[in-house]
């Protein structure tokens, strides 16, 4: 055999063992099939891989990030609007996240997707607007509940936008205008009613003392002389008034 072959021979026993050691990251996990069988999860670090008989497929443990496209939504009132939401997820199970699904980062998109719709689907727009928290629980408990055979760990849900057309933005100012005139009339009545309820209160405790009565006049007219008016004001007793009007009407 010529000096060439063992020189062929030596590197290709060279390749062949260097290419049998990987490195794997900390926050990485190598899945390792023996014959197209499952045999072990190995990680991190160094790890010894046989070519030709051990496959290897690599797995990140890291929170992935998922934007859900905008999704065209019908709200339980029959509103049409348009949602997009975030998803932040993780793999804690390497074995099931290759094994029991194809691809689990698709597979989510999707789920997450059709989740979305369904459950902000059954809620009135009024609700999307202001409970987004709830919301945002319930979508993440059922995608939790449903990628938990997938080895996959949905830790948060964040409805980003709920964007509506003009007509529904006029609408719905319309509405909190009307609202808001609603509250001030509410407000004023209660006002009258409170300030109605004092002044018969006071109207009893003047009636009691008549000199209370006198000495409000008095204060009354101080307040005339002191705004500089050139208008001055006699109070007189209601029933000097009427007996004035009576004569007057005895005369005619």
């Amino acid at each position: 055999m010529t000096p060439y072959f063992w020189l062929s021979l030596a590197i290709i026993v060279v390749g062949f063992v260097i290419s049998m050691f990987r490195i794997l990251r900390e926050y990485e996990r190598g899945v390792i099939f023996m014959l197209g069988r499952y045999y072990r999860v190995k990680g991190p670090g160094l790890i010894l891989v046989v070519p030709l008989i051990q496959q290897m497929v690599k797995v990140d443990l890291r929170i992935r990030v998922l934007d859900v496209p905008t999704q065209d939504v019908i709200s339980r009132d029959n509103v049409s609007v348009k949602v997009n939401a975030v998803l932040y997820f993780r793999v804690l199970d390497a074995e099931k996240a290759v094994i029991n699904v194809e691809d689990f980062y698709a597979a989510t998109s999707q789920l997450s997707q059709t989740t979305l719709r369904s459950v902000l689907g059954k809620h009135e727009l009024d609700e999307m607007l202001a409970s987004r928290d709830e919301l945002n629980s319930d979508i993440q408990e059922i995608l939790d509940e449903q990628t938990d055979n997938w080895g996959i760990k949905v830790t948060n849900v964040e409805i980003k936008h709920v964007d509506l057309d003009e007509g529904m933005v006029r609408v719905i100012a319309r509405q909190a205008e009307a609202e808001r005139i609603r509250r001030a009339k509410v407000i004023h009545a209660n006002g009258e009613k409170e300030a109605s309820q004092v002044l018969l209160e006071a109207a009893k405790t003047l009636s009691e003392q008549p000199q209370a009565l006198q000495l409000r006049y008095l204060q009354t007219l101080t307040e005339v002389a002191n705004d500089r008016s050139s208008t001055i004001v006699f109070p007189l007793p209601m029933d000097l008034i009427d007996s004035f009007i009576n004569r007057n009407k005895d005369r005619t």
